[in-house]
């Protein structure tokens, strides 16, 4: 496992330095320390390491979503919004490779899973924390609520940072402003539900 993530740190420096197209298995061998039979061993091309790479982002990211809506005591739903955006924004800033692979986009639209689309992975995986962790409830409604969320974040996130290293800080205001804005109409009417999306987490256990 450590020789493995010592392939997946040298993975996401040189995509860092020279991009995709740059990137070999035996440039990833060398940076990482390893013999290039290491890395076949676990890795039979450059495509299924940043494959491995965009995994790992996806519960990096996670992570750092549980650990703010579990030690944060949020007085609104919203604030969970803010704080998933939030956490990209800072991923994209601060987690070596992430600015060019993101969560696999970059290099193929099902990356993560090949009969999903990498948006459908990453909705999939926030709408089981929002159930986990912020009480919602599971439905086709919330399902479909993620997922249109994901998809407008994304892309004015994209436009954010292309021309921007630290992120257009206007645009990333309006991705929080549009998910905000979008979900307040789906579930505006159940009070319930929003009710639910902003208790307190004190007494909720990650799944």
């Amino acid at each position: 496992m450590a020789r493995v993530q010592r392939m997946l740190d040298a993975c996401a420096e040189l995509l860092d330095e020279a991009g995709y197209a740059e990137l070999t298995t035996t440039k990833i061998a060398e940076r990482a320390g390893v013999a290039i039979g290491s890395v076949y061993q676990f890795f039979p091309d450059k495509k299924t390491i940043t494959q491995a790479l965009g995994l790992r982002y996806l519960d990096i990211f996670s992570a750092r979503i549980v650990r703010r809506i579990t030690e944060q005591n949020f007085d609104h739903w919203t604030e969970t919004v803010d704080a998933i955006i939030d956490e990209y924004v800072t991923m994209h800033r601060e987690e070596p490779g992430f600015r060019f692979l993101r969560f696999g986009d970059a290099i193929d639209p099902k990356l993560l899973d090949s009969t999903r689309e990498n948006n459908q992975v990453i909705a999939t995986r926030l709408r089981d924390l929002l159930i986990s962790l912020a009480g919602a409830v599971q439905s086709e409604k919330l399902d479909l609520a993620v997922l249109v969320s994901v998809e407008a974040a994304d892309a004015v996130l994209k436009m954010a940072f292309r021309d921007d290293a630290d992120g257009d800080p206007r645009l990333i205001t309006a991705a929080k402003q549009l998910v905000r804005s979008y979900l307040e109409h789906v579930f505006g009417d159940e009070p319930d539900t929003a009710q639910e999306l902003h208790k307190s987490t004190d007494d909720r256990s990650p799944a």
